[in-house]
Formats: structure tokens, sequence, C-alpha cells
């Protein structure tokens, strides 16, 4: 299992050259419909490596961790929230439609990821439960 300063250093690599991309290429990303999906489904990666990075440094520093327990929140949608809204302004700078497919695309790979990390959280459980 990588660590967690490795993993978000290549999160954050990955994060630079895929935005650096998606600038480089606005042009041809807009230039049809399908293009314009695709630019939507470039900024959802946008959104799992900022998402990643951004979560890796909540846990390092736990800022807004120790902030949404003195308000009474036990979730991280703090970090969904601006990985999301990080990943729409970079869509929104190749095209509008790149938006809403972005959107789309990151509820989705949002629910799959959730999916993957209660399946292995229950994983964690039942070996700690066995020992």
């Amino acid at each position: 299992m990588a660590s967690t300063g490795s993993s978000m250093l290549l999160s954050f690599l990955l994060f630079t050259v895929v935005l650096s991309l998606e600038v480089i290429y606005r042009g041809k990303l807009a230039s049809s419909e399908l293009f314009t999906i695709l630019g939507g489904f470039v900024s959802t990666l946008l959104f799992l490596f900022s998402l990643t990075c951004d979560s890796i440094l909540m846990f390092v520093f736990q800022f807004i961790g120790n902030f949404q327990e003195t308000c009474g929140i036990k979730t991280g949608w703090g970090a969904v929230v601006l990985a999301e809204a990080v990943a729409l302004i970079a869509a929104a700078s190749v095209h509008r439609v790149c938006v809403t497919t972005c959107f789309l695309f990151s509820a989705g790979l949002l629910y799959e990821v959730n999916k993957l990390s209660t399946m292995m959280s229950s994983r964690l459980e039942t070996k700690s439960k066995r020992y």
C-alpha cells in the first residue's frame, strides 16, 4: 500500500498534468459533441485526483475534520464539494456542456468510490474482529 505522502504527490502530479493537457487541447475538446463529452470525462479525472489529494491533505492537517466535528457533521462532504467545484471550474473553461457531463460522470464516480470504500472498510473490520 502506498504511503500518504507518495499518494498525495502522485495525485497532485497527475492533477497538474491532466489540467495542463486539458488547457492545451481546449479548442479540440470543444470542437465536436463527442470531444465535449470527453472533456467532461477528463474533468472528472481532475475531480478524482483533487479528491484524493484533498482528502490526504485534510487527513494530514485535520483542519476541516476538526471544524466538521465542532459543527456536528461527521461526513467528509467538504472535501467532495471542494473537489467538485475545482473540477467544474476546469470544465467550464473548456465548454459549458463539459460542466454537465463532468457533474454526471463525477456523481457516478463518487458512487463507485463510496461503494469501494465501504467494501474495503467492512473487509478491514472483519479482519480486526478475527484477531
